[in-house]
C-alpha cells in the first residue's frame, strides 16, 4: 500500500509541473493578448491557484505598461493571505504600488501582513516587512515601526537587513518616529552578518548621517566586514568612512616615515596583520586610520568601477600620495570597459591628474586616442596627455607630439581644434619644446583648412605675447602669409599681431607697410579683420603722434632740430581709414572710427588705454573648472557647469578636524569587535605565513615542495619508510588478533562458570522439591 501511495504522490506532482510548463507556455504564447476586465476578475477570484497566479502576472504586466489597474484592487488584495508565495509576491508589489491611491483599501490589508511577519519563512517575513514599510500611508507609521523593531531581533539576517533598509522609508512617512529609529539602527550597525551592516550604513546615511557617535564603537567592525559588502553597501561605507576619517582623525602629514611605512604596507600582502605593519615606525597616520586605508586596498580590484573610483577618492581624500599611487593602476584598468564607463574613468583620471601627474607617465600608451573613440573621450585624452607632457621623458614627449601632429592633418575639425590647442598647452607648460611646437604650429598656417589656420594662429599668439622681444622673426613671417590666410580669424589674428609689434624700432617697423597694404582692400576684408585693420591704425598713428611731441620737446631744447611736415604719410593713412569706415555697412565699425578719433585727441589716455601692456595669456587645462569636487560625482561628470557649489545636491566633504579636538581612540575599542579574514589585527591570531615558518623551522627535514626539504631523502628512503610502515601494521594486526583470541577465550571460561552455577541451583530447587512432596 505504501508503495502505491508514493507512486500516485509521484505522478501527482509529475502531473503539476507538466500543468505549471503548459501554464508558463501558454502565458508566454498570450501574454500580449489583453483581457476584458470580467476574465481578468475571474481569474483574480478563482480558487485555482494556477489561475489566480496568470491573473496577477497579467496585472503586473498591464501596471508596468501603464495601464489602469487600480479597477482590480479589491480582487488582488484579498490574495494577500495566499499560502503560495508568488502570489504574496505579486500581490505586495501590487499593493506598493497602489496603496497610496487607495489607502483605506490598503489598511485592511495590514493585519494579513502583519501575521506574515510571525511566519515560519524568513522570506515571507522579510517581504512583509518591506511591503509595510513600501506602503505610503502615514497612519501606519507607528505600525511600522513595531515591525522594524521585531525584524531588528530577528534570527534570520535577511529579516534583519529587510528591516535596515525600511528604517529610512519609516523615517520619511514619519519623522517624528527617529529616535526610536535610530536606536534600532545603532543595533543593526553592530551586527555581525556583513550585509545586514551594509544595509544600515546605508540606512545611517539618509537618516542621521551627523551622528558619528554612534560609528566609534563598530568603525573597526565596518572596516573589517567593508571587503565581504555588496557594491552598493560598500559605496555607502566608503563615503561614510571619508566623513568619519575628517571628523574624527587628525590631518596625516607626509613624512619619510610614512613613506616607508605605506611601502612596508603595499608590499605585504593584505592578509598580513595590519597592526604589526603600523608598528614599524612612529607615523603621522592614525592606527585606525591605517587600518581602514589598508582594509580597503583588496577593493581596487572589484569588478564594480564605482567601488574603484570610490576607493580611489578615499586615498585622494584622506590618504597619502603613496596610497593614492596604489590606486593608479586600477584606476587606468576601467578604461578597458564600455565607452560610457570610459568617459566616466576618465573625468576622474583628469581630476586625479591635475594633483598628481606624475603618477600616470607610466601610463602614457593608455592615452592614445583610438579611431573608436567617441569626441568625449578623445577630448579627455588629449587633455591628460597634455598633464604629464612637462613630467615625461624625451621619448614620450616626442611620442606625444608626433601623436598631436598627427590629428592636426586630420579631418575632424574639433579634433584639429583640440589637438592644435593640446599643442599650445604642451608649449606653455614646457620652454624646452616651445620652439618645436612653434614650428609645428607655423607649418600649418598656409592650410586650405580655415579652422585649422585660425586655431594654430590663436595658439602661436599665445606663446609669442609670453616671449616678445625673441618672436620679432616670427611676426615678421606672418606678416607675409597674410596674403595665403584666407581665414577671416586668421588674418585678423595677424593683423592683431602685427599691431602690438607697431613700437618696436621706431619707424623701422612693418607695420604702416602692412597697414597700407591692408587697406587697399579695405572693402573686400570681413568685420573681422576690418576691426583689427582700424585698430592697427589707431595704433600706428598713435606711436606717431607720441613720435612727434617728442620731437617737439626736442626742438623746445635744441631750435635747429628740423620741424616734422603735418603731411606725413601715417597721418594720412589715419585720414584714409576714417574716411573708409564713415562709409562702411557695420554701425560697430563706424562706431569704433569714432572712439578711436575721440580718444587720440588725448595721447596720454590713447597711450594708457591702447599701448598698454598686456599680460601672457595662459591656457589652462579644460578641467580646471572641475578641480576640487569629489571624485565620482555627477557635479564632476557634469561639467564644473554647477559652479563653484556643484551641481544641486552636491555637498563637499568636511575639513579636517582642529588637532586635539578629535574624540578618543578608545571610544572605538570593542570587546565585541571581531576579526575578518581580510584582516588579522587581533593577537590571539597568527597569520598563516607565520604559521609556515614555525612549522619549517621546527621541522626541516619533514618539509615538501619547493623549500629546501626537496631532496634531503631519497627514493630508498621514501621505499624503506613504506616497508617499516607495513611491518608495523602487520605487527599491530597480530596484536590485535591475539588480543582477540585472549578476550574470546575468557568470556569462554565466564560462560563455562555461569553454566556450573546454575547446574548447582537446579540440583538445589530438586532438592528442595522432593523434601516439600515428602
Amino acid at each position: 500500500m505504501e508503495s502505491i501511495a508514493k507512486i500516485s504522490s509521484l505522478m501527482e506532482t509529475a502531473r503539476e509541473l507538466t500543468l505549471d510548463a503548459a501554464q508558463a507556455a501558454r502565458s508566454v504564447r498570450t501574454s500580449s493578448r489583453l483581457m476584458d476586465r470580467n476574465q481578468m476578475r475571474k481569474l483574480l477570484d478563482s480558487r485555482n491557484e494556477r489561475e489566480v497566479l496568470e491573473g496577477l502576472r497579467r496585472v503586473i504586466a498591464m501596471m508596468y505598461r501603464n495601464h489602469k489597474t487600480l479597477p482590480f484592487f479589491s480582487s488582488v488584495v484579498k490574495n494577500v493571505a495566499s499560502p503560495n508565495l508568488e502570489i504574496k509576491k505579486l500581490v505586495y508589489i501590487y499593493l506598493i504600488h497602489h496603496a497610496e491611491q487607495e489607502p483605506d483599501l490598503a489598511l485592511l490589508s495590514i493585519n494579513t501582513i502583519q501575521k506574515s511577519l510571525s511566519d515560519t519563512n524568513p522570506q515571507v517575513r522579510a517581504l512583509a516587512l518591506k511591503t509595510m514599510s513600501g506602503i505610503r500611508v502615514p497612519v501606519i507609521s507607528q505600525i511600522v515601526s513595531l515591525a522594524i523593531k521585531k525584524g531588528v531581533a530577528d534570527m534570520s539576517p535577511y529579516v534583519r537587513r529587510a528591516a535596515a533598509l525600511a528604517i529610512p522609508k519609516c523615517y520619511r512617512l514619519d519623522p517624528s518616529q527617529s529616535p526610536q529609529l535610530i536606536e534600532y539602527l545603532s543595533t543593526l550597525l553592530g551586527d555581525k552578518q556583513y550585509f545586514v551592516a551594509g544595509a544600515a550604513v546605508s540606512a545611517f546615511l539618509e537618516l542621521c548621517p551627523d551622528r558619528l557617535d554612534l560609528i566609534h564603537q563598530h568603525y573597526r567592525g565596518l572596516v573589517r566586514k567593508i571587503v565581504d559588502m555588496d557594491e552598493w553597501s560598500q559605496l555607502a561605507t566608503l563615503r561614510l568612512m571619508t566623513y568619519y576619517a575628517r571628523k574624527c582623525f587628525p590631518r596625516p602629514k607626509e613624512t619619510k616615515e610614512t613613506r616607508e611605512q605605506t611601502h612596508a604596507a603595499s608590499t605585504d600582502d593584505f592578509y598580513d596583520d595590519v597592526g604589526s605593519s603600523g608598528q614599524r615606525g612612529r607615523s603621522s597616520l592614525d592606527p585606525d586610520l591605517v587600518l581602514f586605508l589598508n582594509g580597503i586596498r583588496p577593493l581596487l580590484q572589484s569588478r564594480n568601477s564605482g567601488v574603484v573610483v570610490a576607493v580611489t577618492r578615499c586615498y585622494v581624500d584622506i590618504g597619502t600620495p603613496e596610497y593614492v599611487k596604489q590606486a593608479i593602476g586600477p584606476l587606468i584598468a576601467l578604461l578597458r570597459g564600455a565607452q560610457d564607463i570610459q568617459q566616466v574613468a576618465l573625468y576622474n583620471i583628469v581630476s586625479v591628474a591635475l594633483m598628481r601627474p606624475k603618477d600616470f607617465v607610466k601610463y602614457a600608451s593608455h592615452f592614445l586616442v583610438r579611431a573608436t573613440d567617441t569626441a568625449p573621450v578623445w577630448e579627455l585624452k588629449l587633455e591628460i596627455l597634455t598633464l604629464i607632457f612637462p613630467h615625461s621623458s624625451i621619448h614620450i614627449k616626442s611620442l606625444i607630439l608626433k601623436e598631436l601632429e598627427h590629428f592636426c592633418q586630420g579631418t575632424n575639425k574639433a579634433l584639429v581644434q583640440e589637438a592644435v590647442r593640446a599643442i599650445g598647452r604642451c608649449a606653455q607648460s614646457d620652454a624646452g619644446t616651445a620652439p618645436r611646437c612653434l614650428k609645428l604650429l607655423l607649418s600649418q598656417i598656409t592650410s586650405l583648412d580655415g579652422t585649422l589656420a585660425a586655431e594654430s594662429l590663436t595658439v602661436i599668439r599665445h606663446l609669442i605675447q609670453q616671449d616678445a622681444e625673441g618672436h620679432i622673426g616670427t611676426v615678421v613671417r606672418l606678416a607675409k602669409n597674410l596674403d595665403s590666410a584666407t581665414d577671416p580669424q586668421a588674418r585678423a589674428t595677424i593683423i592683431w599681431l602685427v599691431g602690438e609689434f607697431s613700437g618696436l624700432n621706431g619707424e623701422d617697423n612693418i607695420a604702416p607697410d602692412v597697414l597700407r597694404i591692408l587697406l587697399k582692400d579695405f572693402a573686400n576684408e570681413s568685420e573681422a579683420a576690418k576691426r583689427e585693420i582700424l585698430l592697427l591704425a589707431a595704433k600706428v598713428y598713435l606711436h606717431h603722434i607720441n613720435r612727434k611731441s617728442e620731437a617737439e620737446k626736442a626742438r623746445d631744447s635744441e631750435e635747429d632740430l628740423p620741424i616734422e611736415s603735418d603731411t606725413h604719410p601715417i597721418a594720412r593713412l589715419w585720414d584714409y581709414v576714417i574716411l573708409l569706415v564713415r562709409y562702411d555697412v557695420s554701425y560697430d565699425l563706424r562706431d569704433r572710427a569714432r572712439m578711436y578719433r575721440a580718444l587720440l585727441a588725448v595721447p596720454q589716455l590713447a597711450t594708457l588705454m591702447l599701448l598698454a601692456p598686456k599680460p601672457a595669456p595662459q591656457a589652462p587645462s579644460p578641467s580646471e573648472s572641475r578641480k576640487g569636487f569629489q571624485l565620482g560625482s555627477s557635479t564632476l561628470v557634469l561639467g564644473g557647469g554647477g559652479g563653484i557649489h556643484g551641481l544641486r545636491g552636491y555637498s563637499a566633504l568636511p575639513d579636517w578636524v582642529e588637532p586635539g579636538k578629535e574624540p578618543d581612540p578608545r571610544l572605538r575599542a570593542s570587546e565585541t569587535d571581531t576579526s575578518s579574514r581580510y584582516d588579522s589585527s587581533s593577537r590571539s591570531v597568527v597569520p598563516a605565513s607565520e604559521r609556515l615558518d614555525e612549522v619549517a623551522q621546527s621541522a626541516p627535514s619533514k618539509m615538501n615542495g619547493l623549500a629546501e626539504g626537496v631532496g634531503a631523502k631519497t627514493l630508498d628512503d621514501w621505499l624503506a619508510e613504506e616497508e617499516e610502515e607495513s611491518e608495523e601494521s602487520e605487527e599491530e594486526e597480530t596484536e590485535e588478533e591475539e588480543e582477540e583470541e585472549d578476550e574470546e577465550d575468557e568470556e569462554e571460561d565466564e560462560e563455562e562458570d555461569e553454566d556450573e552455577d546454575e547446574d548447582e541451583d537446579s540440583d538445589d530447587d530438586g532438592e528442595a522439591d522432593t523434601l516439600v512432596k515428602k
